[in-house]
């Protein structure tokens, strides 16, 4: 497959046509990530001298004038969104009153689609490309986690309050500001609240929306906003692996069924070999046994154990390998132990379910997505750091849509806990929005 670079000066109609031979050009694949990281080429300049006048514009000046009024709405937003509950398969309630906010902020053609993802559809002038721009509805807390947001001056405290409800409410506050300034973009913008980012949700919403769902095949760039500052550039998607493996045996009483074959033993056995697998260091490659569970009693040889594995990888082949070599140590495991003790009672099995997998995935430097959020970041002196992460940016990436995920402006921590919090810093925050907002305005070709 042949690179192609995008000069930046032609038409953008050229550079984000709505065909996915363009976007796969630049998407491409892990196994060209040596090639992402090569130096750019000098016409790069050319998008630095594109942000600079956006940002100059007296258009741009309303847009960040609209966000700066808007900022205690978009607070607003977000401690409503934040009470309400989203938990993973169940986030129907909070997605019924994005879809209203998305209508009062204008779009056109708000629906929600099989899977619960919400969009509304900010037309374009014609001619360009179909661009999406979402935020995850779904957050890790279980249903019936107080959801509650706690204000102590600048800081709001609640499960899910950042991780992504934050984004949000930002994405409305760009609608509104690209509607205040006047702005008319050639591309098509889909904005949309999806679920199924967060683990168990395995992208869900996503591969519905690029596979099956109204706008399938029509995408051509992609944008996710996830809470942090400008800067961030998220353009690789570490792909990951995940298993439940249940062993199984006869059980019995631990004194008078003693010799027999134990589940749990064979289990220990595999987690140690798994423990002491190799992987590289580059690519990074990871794994992990986050959850060991099984049995009925302390006195009772447990008749099935299980464990949840994590693998993840910046490649797609070192995950693959990965991915064999663990299941490669299981009937080993098995055998060792239905060797070491009576299987009279019957001996020990086990099963794999494959409960998680997400598709590794890159947009190179080089492609204008990428370029454009480091030029935006940079003219208004924002740091850029350059990174990989697992986000709803991996499935688009995996299929060589062009996309990237950015800071939308909040500063949170505490993410995944009962106590996640927010602080606000009105100024700060609202200048990461901004660069976000105009990362969007050039990709589609505002005028």
């Amino acid at each position: 497959m042949t690179i192609q670079h995008v000069h930046p000066a032609r038409s953008h109609a050229s550079a984000l046509q709505p065909t996915h031979e363009k976007a796969r050009t630049w998407g491409f694949a892990a196994s060209l990530a040596a090639l992402a990281l090569a130096p750019l080429p000098a016409a790069a300049q050319d998008y630095d001298n594109e942000a600079s006048r956006l940002l100059a514009s007296d258009k741009f000046a309303a847009a960040r004038q609209s966000l700066a009024a808007d900022y205690d709405t978009i607070v607003a937003d977000l401690i409503t969104l934040t009470e309400i509950e989203a938990p993973p398969f169940k986030e129907d309630k909070r997605a019924a009153a994005y879809a209203q906010m998305l209508k009062a902020a204008g779009l056109e053609n708000v629906q929600t689609d099989a899977q619960g993802n919400v969009m509304g559809l900010r037309k374009g002038s014609g001619g360009g490309p179909l661009i999406a721009v979402a935020a995850h509805l779904d957050t890790v807390f279980p249903e019936g986690t107080d959801v509650t947001v706690k204000r102590e001056g600048d800081r709001l405290t609640a499960p899910g309050i950042g991780d992504d409800t934050s984004s949000l409410p930002v994405l409305l506050a760009f609608i509104r500001a690209m509607d205040k300034a006047g702005y008319t973009t050639r591309a098509d913008i889909l904005f949309l609240g999806d679920v199924g980012e967060e683990g168990p949700g395995n992208l869900r919403g996503m591969r519905h929306l690029f596979n099956e769902g109204p706008y399938a095949g029509k995408i051509d760039a992609f944008i996710s906003f996830e809470p942090g500052k400008a800067g961030r550039i998220t353009h690789g998607g570490i792909g990951s692996r995940r298993y439940t493996v249940t062993f199984k045996g006869p059980g019995g009483h631990s004194y008078g069924a003693f010799g027999l074959v134990n589940p749990a033993y064979a289990m220990s056995d595999a987690i140690t070999q798994f423990a002491r697998m190799q992987v590289p260091a580059s690519p990074k490659t990871t794994y992990s046994v986050g959850i060991v569970e099984g049995g009925t009693s302390v006195n009772s040889i447990p008749f099935a154990t299980s464990m949840t594995v994590d693998m993840r990888s910046e490649s797609a082949e070192e995950l693959a390998k990965e991915e064999a070599a663990f299941l490669a140590i299981l009937p080993g495991a098995a055998a060792r132990e239905n060797a070491a003790r009576s299987t009279e009672q019957g001996e020990i099995t086990y099963e794999t379910t494959l409960i998680g997998d997400r598709p590794v995935g890159l947009t190179q430097r080089s492609a204008p997505i990428v370029e454009y959020a480091r030029a935006t970041s940079e003219a208004m002196g924002f740091k850029v750091h350059y990174g990989s992460s697992s986000t709803d940016s991996n499935l688009p990436m995996s299929l060589g849509i062009p996309a990237v995920t950015l800071g939308s402006g909040f500063t949170t921590h505490r993410a995944h806990s009962l106590d996640e919090y927010l602080e606000l810093d009105r100024e700060s925050d609202l200048a990461s929005m901004s660069a976000g907002l105009a990362t969007l305005l050039l990709l589609a070709e505002a005028d």
